[in-house]
């Protein structure tokens, strides 16, 4: 037995004896685990859950065991999301930190910020969230206007965000200022602050459903300290680059278990209703046999769509990981959107 094969085994087996049977079933989007300061377990057995994972490093399995992770290899760490998908088991923790900012620290971050921030993220005790739109700056995010002036030993930010998911429940932010006023790409910066910070208002943006996901977020005279700029100032922009291949590269995971009957790989929750469907010719029917309700019959094509439209996206998020390679490494012509 090689050393993958026997690391399957040992993670089938901890599996096997740590995950709790509650958490081997469909996760509602209420019972996801996001942390914080003031972390909501809606499940008794989350929180127990969350701390096995912690103890292993198995919230950010990839990074180094310094930092809170269980240091695998992308071997390791396939093998044992394959072994999670097996069982059904639950993602522990979710969060902003662990899929966008934390890689992010630690390719840009210094030692003293990967020491301070990314084991907190790994124990899911902060919550993040992305400070980037604004309302003149939201396709065209380089136009941003938020501004962070060199006071000596702190950065005074004032600005405003707009839709910045969960900033009501975030207890930091990383944002993307102005410290060049001159410069359009090469004046903004990167910095990290509290929300709880003097100065920091978030007003939530109510939805037609009566939700508030997204946030207004006003800062007046914000006093960031200087250690808190990650990477160069003015060299800002890059890191957004960075960060927003992660984040597709996160969005791409969300269609992942809608496909995976038709991949052949395990599954959470029930198959889409298609594939259930009697088959005709050795293929899934899909339409034909509704053809007597053309109700029906739509809204099943719409389903299909929308599958298609989920792999259209995660072929571009695929894309976007092999223009980063250092191999195939090419300069970044998608528009920087949301957020």
């Amino acid at each position: 037995m090689d050393a993958l094969e026997t690391f399957r085994a040992e993670t089938r087996d901890w599996l096997d004896t740590h995950c709790p049977a509650s958490m081997r079933t469909p996760m509602p989007e209420d019972e996801r685990v996001w942390g914080g300061r003031q972390p909501v377990f809606k499940h008794p057995d989350s929180e127990r859950w969350l701390r096995l994972n912690i103890e292993r490093g198995f919230t950010v399995p990839t990074w180094p065991k310094a930092y809170g992770g269980a240091g695998l290899t992308p071997a390791e760490a396939q093998i044992l999301k394959e072994e999670m998908q097996r069982l059904q088991c639950r993602q522990p923790l979710f969060g902003f930190g662990i899929s966008m900012l934390g890689p992010v620290l630690l390719t840009q971050g210094t030692e003293a910020q990967k020491a301070r921030f990314l084991p907190p993220i790994a124990r899911g005790e902060i919550r993040w969230c992305q400070g980037y739109s604004e309302p003149g700056a939201g396709s065209d995010l380089a136009s941003l206007q938020t501004r962070a002036e060199d006071h000596g030993d702190h950065w005074l930010v004032n600005g405003q965000k707009i839709w910045t998911s969960y900033a009501h429940l975030a207890d930091w932010i990383f944002c993307l200022v102005r410290t060049d006023p001159k410069n359009k790409h090469g004046g903004i910066s990167f910095l990290l602050f509290d929300m709880a910070s003097p100065g920091v208002l978030v007003r939530p943006i109510k939805l037609i459903s009566g939700a508030s996901a997204f946030c207004e977020t006003f800062f007046t005279d914000v006093q960031v300290p200087k250690e808190n700029l990650v990477g160069a100032i003015n060299g800002g922009w890059a890191i957004a680059k960075e960060l927003l291949q992660h984040e597709r590269g996160m969005i791409s995971e969300i269609g992942r278990p809608a496909l995976s009957w038709r991949r052949g790989r395990p599954h959470q929750g029930p198959r889409p209703a298609r594939h259930r469907d009697p088959p005709r010719d050795g293929r899934p029917r899909l339409c034909a046999h509704l053809a007597p309700g053309r109700g029906r019959k739509r809204s099943r094509c719409r389903r299909r769509r929308a599958v298609v439209d989920v792999q259209v996206l995660r072929h571009r998020a695929e894309q976007a990981e092999v223009r980063t390679h250092p191999e195939t490494r090419r300069p970044a012509r998608a528009r920087l959107g949301r957020r």
